[in-house]
């Protein structure tokens, strides 16, 4: 039920955004912090169908570690939270269209999307694999050669492995669910993957599948709109008091299930503030 929901929620939104993504205004004319505390709301784009990080429950309401994160965020600014669920390719274009004030949504940290987002300091941590069947070998990235890989569309596992694995099949998917489900369903052999993608394979099918291989390490951070010092300096005050707090730590045992790890202080090609 949750999957039909969350199903029907981003074919809805993926349009929505598509059509508000054409018609986006410019970072002066988006809304900004103080236009929200006027409002009383901060809106916060998730993922629908990708917990531990973001997903709906058979309610609607958002669950997961980000919207745990987004609900301390608007805590923090004494706001109530409203949840925007969104695809991951929809992701930055619905915080430039100005559909959502932040996205706490997996985004990991990358210098190419520091081109079109601006970063706050990390607040998780999230390694990347290529995962497939124990009986499959599949050492390292020459063995995908030939071989069909399923990835979330314009997500890191699509960049790396696309620039990684020249030779291998890659086939793109709207989200993490039905990334997922092209390998249950036999569609690919393999998929780029995230660390908690075991975790659903093996619910679905105890004990066929594994990861082969890392790929990656990413590092979520906030997202806000480039220029924007009143977004960026909210989420990095707030996650200064979030980030190893006894919060933090009860949401990674309630969500993530692995300890809190530290987190770097910069990344290459990266700035988490405006100056």
């Amino acid at each position: 039920m949750i999957q039909t929901l969350a199903a029907r929620t981003l074919a809805v939104l993926t349009l929505a955004v598509a059509a508000a993504a054409a018609a986006a205004p410019d970072a002066a004319e988006a809304r900004s912090l103080e236009e929200a505390k006027a409002s009383g709301t901060l809106r916060v784009g998730i993922q629908a169908d990708n917990c531990p990080w973001g997903c709906l429950d058979s309610t609607g309401q958002a669950q997961g570690f980000d919207a745990a994160v987004g609900r301390g965020l608007a805590d923090h600014l004494g706001l109530k939270v409203e949840f925007v669920p969104l695809a991951v390719a929809n992701r930055i274009p619905a915080l430039t269209a100005d559909k959502i004030d932040v996205i706490i949504a997996s985004l990991g940290i990358t210098a190419e999307r520091a081109k079109s987002v601006q970063f706050s300091r990390p607040y998780a941590a999230n390694t990347l694999f290529v995962t497939a069947a124990k009986d499959k070998a599949l050492p390292d990235l020459t063995a995908l050669a030939g071989k069909s890989v399923g990835v979330p569309r314009s997500a890191p596992m699509d960049t790396i492995l696309t620039k990684d694995a020249p030779g291998a099949d890659i086939r793109r998917f709207d989200d993490d669910a039905a990334n997922i489900q092209a390998l249950l369903s036999g569609q690919v052999e393999a998929l780029g993957s995230n660390q908690f993608y075991l975790q659903r394979l093996e619910a679905a099918r105890p004990g066929a599948f594994e990861n082969k291989f890392q790929i990656g390490q990413l590092y979520q951070g906030i997202g806000t709109r480039l220029g924007e010092k009143d977004w960026n300096a909210a989420a990095n005050d707030y996650l200064a008091t979030f980030v190893g707090s006894e919060a933090d730590r009860k949401a990674h045992d309630e969500w993530l299930k692995v300890p809190v790890v530290e987190l770097p202080r910069q990344i290459d090609g990266v700035s988490f503030t405006i100056n």
